[in-house]
């Protein structure tokens, strides 16, 4: 069983930076991870994914140059630093993890477990 818990949500003004924080509890840490997020009325959509080495990552489009995804291994911790936030990333953030062995993916149904969510709010 994997437990992930994230942190690091909040509100924050246009233009501002926040470092979204995932950690990972249950049976070793050696699988893909990924950010999602889903705002009021929206389907929950990818933002970024990391491989377990942390050796290849990939973006969204619209989030690509501003977020960066990061790992720690030792700490069984995964990051999301996101800067020059816009209104429009506002949402619930979500971070996931892909079953043990598999590659890095974007759709949500390819990841078997979720953490509970944290709210990112921006301001114009």
């Amino acid at each position: 069983q994997v437990q992930l818990v994230e942190s690091g949500g909040g509100l924050v003004q246009a233009g501002g930076s926040l470092r979204l924080s995932c950690a990972a509890s249950g049976r070793t840490f050696n699988y893909a991870m990924g950010w999602f997020r889903q705002a009021p009325g929206k389907e929950r959509e990818f933002v970024a994914a990391i491989s377990w080495s942390g050796s290849i990552t990939n973006y969204a489009d619209s989030v690509k140059g501003r977020f960066t995804i990061s790992r720690d291994n030792a700490k069984n911790t995964m990051y999301l630093q996101m800067n020059s936030l816009k209104p429009e990333d506002t949402a619930v953030y979500y971070c996931a993890k892909r079953p043990w062995g598999s590659e890095i993916g974007v759709h949500p149904r390819e990841y078997d477990y979720w953490g509970q969510g944290t709210q990112v709010t921006v301001s114009s």
